[in-house]
């Protein structure tokens, strides 16, 4: 594909003929206010409605799932905010397709126009690419709209991203869905029946694109074609949507939804989000490590056991391969569930690496140093130093923080499970410091 080909500007949908346009391309919103679901950014207190008002349409980086509208939103706000609207795909397109529009802006701002570049897919760009745009966008030669379907955090630079406002785009809602059969039906009534009607909104999975793509097959069958229902409904559509993407932010929010059910302490949810992501073919090995974390930052010292459980699991699996060793992960799944949770060790340790980088260089107490060399001992390493093993309770009461740093508290045991004997210990030694001269 030639480079101009990348980045010329897209004919507006209503400049082309109807006549073997996708039927996603015939509905696609000609104003704002036509757009569905997004009600957070576009309604009457949304973050780009207030942009739009104040005339300062700030470089974007829209991030959500497909089918949620990103493309057609950044085209009806470089109309509204009278921007040229150029496209690119960071796909097909390199540095040079990047410089090439750069220079293309510069010449727009010289005769007192704006451009908005549009980049689908920018999470494809690598770093070097990425970098590219940090000149234009802070010198306000282009207002850069870049759609994501992967977490920004994670595939943009920092140095981009902090040049741009992230604005998450949600998927489409029952009722936004709705509202797009109801364009659909204002060409032509679908042959559905009310139960086929929710079931087709439920294989569309919050897409709008994927739900007007199924609607334009029904629309090819015969006008007498009676109501169908669900069963009618399945047998003439090509395909369902998939369950789950393991490449999307989908990934991500069932093993979300995996880790705050085995939180929650429901095994019924949990073995359900589990079932959800193998059979969306997740690799088992990721939920694996996913449940050894579990293990330790959520039941850490209220069941000690949970971690050998966690990992027994995973040699299990890796052992026996898939079907049988998702088994054995499904028994994890389950003791993680109803095991006593505490998350003092989580905790405990977060706390201990705060106070370390406050404290920075202080010295270990010299009693508590080993002295090898008669330089040292003349120093007073080890001078003083209390063997634990010596004393009747094994435990001399000596302080082992650094010198000039108070005694801290970093690790605080629940009641639950194994803690409330790790707290009666605690106490024990507690009492016993205080006594020690």
């Amino acid at each position: 594909m030639p480079a101009a080909d990348l980045f010329d500007d897209v004919p507006e949908p209503a400049a082309e003929g109807a006549a073997g346009r996708p039927l996603a391309d015939r509905l696609r919103p000609m104003v704002l206010d036509e757009v569905v679901g997004q009600d957070h950014l576009l309604g009457p207190e949304g973050a780009l409605t207030g942009m739009l008002a104040r005339g300062a349409l700030a470089s974007l980086i829209l991030w959500g799932p497909p089918g949620v509208g990103k493309t057609t939103i950044a085209r009806l706000l470089a109309e509204r905010a009278r921007l040229q609207f150029t496209q690119l795909s960071a796909v097909f397109s390199g540095v040079a397709d990047l410089k090439r529009v750069f220079e293309q802006a510069a010449r727009l701002r010289q005769t007192g126009q704006g451009m908005l570049l549009f980049v689908d897919e920018i999470h494809r760009f690598n770093r070097a690419q990425q970098d590219g745009f940090l000149p234009v966008v802070e010198n306000g030669t282009v207002v850069l709209v870049g759609a994501t379907t992967e977490n920004p955090s994670f595939a943009l630079n920092g140095a981009l991203l902090s040049r741009c406002q992230v604005l998450v785009l949600r998927r489409l809602d029952d009722a936004a869905l709705e509202r797009l059969l109801a364009r659909v039906e204002a060409l032509r009534p679908l042959p559905l029946l009310d139960e086929a009607r929710a079931a087709l909104r439920a294989m569309a999975d919050g897409d709008g694109r994927y739900l007007l793509n199924m609607a334009e097959q029904l629309l090819a069958l015969p006008e007498e074609t009676p109501p169908l229902d669900t069963a009618g409904l399945a047998q003439r559509l090509a395909r369902r949507a998939a369950l789950y993407d393991k490449d999307r932010e989908e990934h991500y929010n069932l093993i979300s939804a995996l880790h705050k059910s085995l939180r929650g302490s429901d095994p019924d949810a949990a073995l359900y989000w589990f079932a959800r992501m193998l059979a969306g073919g997740e690799d088992a090995r990721f939920i694996a490590r996913r449940l050894v974390r579990f293990a330790a930052e959520d039941v850490g010292m209220a069941d000690p056991p949970a971690l050998t459980q966690a990992l027994a699991g995973w040699e299990a699996y890796e052992r026996l391969g898939s079907p049988e060793g998702e088994l054995a992960l499904a028994q994890v799944v389950i003791y993680l569930a109803t095991a006593p949770k505490s998350n003092a060790v989580h905790r405990a340790f977060g706390e201990a690496g705060q106070s370390a980088r406050t404290t920075g260089t202080l010295m270990p107490p010299a009693h508590i140093l080993n002295a090898p060399t008669r330089l040292m001992r003349d120093l007073g390493y080890g001078k003083g130093y209390a063997y634990d093993h010596a004393t009747e309770a094994a435990f001399s009461g000596q302080n082992y923080f650094p010198d000039g740093m108070a005694r801290a508290q970093f690790y605080r045991p629940s009641e639950r499970g194994f803690e409330r004997e790790v707290t009666r210990r605690l106490a024990y030694w507690a009492g016993l410091r205080e006594a020690a001269p």
